[in-house]
């Protein structure tokens, strides 16, 4: 299986292969790479449907580029705990933030929200922010206040009275149960429109048709949360009796 950095025949590969539909595991296959690589490329780079193969290209050049002239950031340049490949974490935490950011949540916000994410104690210090992602405090400050308004976020203070940002087992279930309402609040709306618009209009079914799908959704994801709530409190290797 080849290593190194993906050639720009490659990523002209990859872009015919998400033009044709192909899964990032069979466009791995057709390149000999790992499906993980494909994976982390496309997300980076635009995400499945506007990825461009000559973007991608110029944009690993530059951050190649800027690599070399930087001096080396804390998670690189330091051991990592458990044996783990210092590349390897610092490219998934790429990726993770990628998926993040393609899921609707602003740049930095994605970037702490990663970096607390895969930090094993699940909290770290403002300066501990700031090292790891070398931005400023303010821009720490910023992302922090934004995640804490959406729940993703707690603060708490450790035993040298620093505040810590904490990502809790349950902010998964929370966001959830978030989007359950706002689907739900979605479907009523909808629903309201039926009167307005008159029952036997096209324009009233359609809304009707919205509403009943949008329940079931809504309804369907908070079931599901309540179900799994537990899974987030299992350690790994054990499955919580309701999930067995």
């Amino acid at each position: 299986m080849p290593g190194g950095r993906l050639t720009q025949q490659e990523r002209q590969q990859i872009a015919l292969g998400l033009a044709d539909g192909l899964a990032y595991a069979e466009i791995a296959r057709r390149l000999d790479r790992p499906t993980s690589t494909i994976t982390r490329e496309v997300m980076r780079n635009g995400g499945p449907t506007t990825y461009r193969a000559d973007l991608a290209h110029r944009a690993t050049e530059r951050r190649t580029h800027r690599r070399g002239q930087a001096a080396p950031r804390g998670p690189e340049a330091s051991p990592q705990p458990y044996g783990r490949d210092p590349e390897a974490v610092h490219e998934y935490e790429e990726t993770f933030t990628t998926v993040l950011l393609t899921s609707g949540m602003p740049a930095m916000m994605s970037r702490v929200m990663a970096c607390l994410t895969l930090s094993d104690a699940g909290s770290l210090t403002s300066s501990e922010l700031v090292q790891r992602l070398q931005v400023s405090p303010a821009s720490v400050s910023k992302a922090i206040t934004f995640l804490e308004s959406q729940g993703f976020v707690s603060r708490e203070r450790d035993e040298g009275r620093r505040e810590r940002y904490v990502v809790d087992d349950d902010i998964w279930y929370r966001s959830m149960m978030a989007s359950a309402r706002s689907t739900a609040q979605i479907a009523e709306t909808a629903r309201q429109g039926v009167g307005v618009l008159g029952p036997a209009t096209p324009a009233a079914a359609r809304l009707e048709n919205v509403a009943r799908f949008l329940d079931f959704v809504s309804e369907s994801t908070a079931h599901a949360a309540e179900q799994a709530r537990d899974i987030l409190h299992t350690k790994p290797g054990t499955a919580p009796d309701n999930t067995a």
